[in-house]
């Protein structure tokens, strides 16, 4: 939409929910909603917004509690770059979780959302996140609240739960129910249409890319930067939750075969000490450095110094740090998997390869072999920037609030 024909006197009033946004704990939780969110402000400073995070209830802050003791110490309400953020928190209940929890989560925003609008806020929108189990429970608090929503698919929501058949039930319903929907690539829309949701009313609203926080390196400075932290090794990173289905226990089993090589693992996770143990067990220690949970800031000197970026994720919707590392001019090494071969789409990109550590062994060798211009890969990344994206998302709102007027 041209900026100039918009009416400026008139504001848009939206309410984000999301049990997957940033807070004082965990500020790396969800970020890539509260970036989608900075960046339709940016674009469009008419907009005024209000984020609603609910988070599992927990009582013990001791780190014997494993992960679910941070959630301990969220704050009730907290503003982040500018936008409140209300965190109400909702039971969880193990082994009887996934058929309860949009319930539960359901009954904190419907207390949370009736005292705001008490105080006197109203809403035209609200901009959901995550059909499950948020957008069962956004779908219930928008029916009682009379307020259209959309909401957008991520990648687990989509891509794994409705194998299980009541999640899925309920998130047909959601289908039916929400204004319009949207998913951050084409290949999360295919499996949402398979499930029955109208095509017509799913849009595709990709990520995109800070071009701003992620500056890049050019060859010769890459070359510095990486000397200073490893010596004449090459530098590869991995990036991810870690868990399981980020695969990065595939990239230190391809470490076996990249003796001259240096991992640096960015992240943190329940299966830390269990990547740690198989560093140690592959003799690797020398090899691989665990740097921990880092600041995007921080984490774009990593990009900027590495030869190469692995994400061996089984699931991914559309995974944010491939663009990331492109933008700082690093090429990637990524699985063949969903939203992925949407991202990594041309030689100067990188390469994508099969979910097994030779094959990722082998792509790495690849691609440090194919000698990219790392101006090359982040003109590419320059494709990927946010404005198209607000801009889709801007004229969905507004179509929305003209049907429900």
């Amino acid at each position: 939409m041209n900026k100039s024909l918009r009416n400026k006197g008139t504001a848009l009033k939206i309410l984000t929910i999301s049990s997957l946004y940033p807070n004082n704990k965990d500020f790396k939780h969800g970020v890539f909603v509260e970036t989608r969110l900075k960046h339709l402000r940016a674009e469009y400073p008419e907009i005024e917004s209000t984020v609603i995070a609910p988070v599992p209830w927990f009582p013990f802050s001791a780190k014997c509690f494993g992960e679910y003791a941070r959630f301990a110490g969220v704050k009730d309400v907290e503003e982040i770059n500018g936008v409140t953020v209300y965190h109400p928190k909702y039971l969880v209940i193990p082994k009887l979780g996934m058929a309860l929890t949009p319930i539960f989560m359901a009954r904190a925003i419907e207390k949370c959302l009736q005292r705001i609008i008490k105080s006197g806020q109203r809403f035209d929108v609200i901009d959901g996140h995550y059909f499950y189990p948020d957008g069962v429970a956004i779908a219930r608090v928008a029916n009682k609240f009379k307020i259209p929503f959309t909401c957008t698919a991520r990648g687990t929501d989509i891509n794994l739960i409705p194998v299980i058949e009541k999640p899925k039930k309920m998130i047909q319903k959601v289908f039916k129910q929400a204004a319009h929907m949207m998913s951050v690539c084409k290949a999360l829309k295919d499996e949402m249409v398979t499930l029955g949701a109208d095509d017509s009313r799913v849009s595709v609203l990709r990520n995109g890319v800070d071009l701003d926080l992620f500056k890049p390196s050019n060859n010769q400075e890459q070359a510095e930067k990486r000397s200073k932290l490893v010596g004449d090794k090459k530098l590869i990173i991995s990036v991810g939750w870690l868990i399981e289905r980020k695969g990065h226990y595939l990239v230190i089993e391809a470490m076996k075969q990249l003796t001259d090589y240096h991992l640096f693992i960015a992240g943190d996770g329940p299966d830390k000490q269990k990547l740690s143990q198989l560093v140690k067990q592959l003799n690797l220690a020398e090899n691989i450095t665990f740097l921990g949970a880092l600041p995007q800031a921080e984490l774009s000197h990593y990009y900027q110094a590495a030869d190469a970026l692995v994400l061996a994720s089984s699931r991914e919707g559309w995974a944010n740090v491939l663009l990331e590392s492109m933008a700082s001019g690093t090429p990637v090494v990524a699985a063949d998997i969903w939203g992925t071969p949407e991202v990594v789409a041309a030689p100067e990109a990188g390469v994508l390869v099969k979910r097994t550590s030779d094959s990722i062994a082998a792509g790495i060798k690849q691609v440090l072999a194919n000698k990219i211009d790392r101006t090359e890969t982040r003109q590419y990344a320059e494709k990927f920037s946010w404005k198209e994206t607000s801009d889709k998302q801007y004229d969905i709102f507004q179509q929305i609030i003209k049907q429900n007027k």
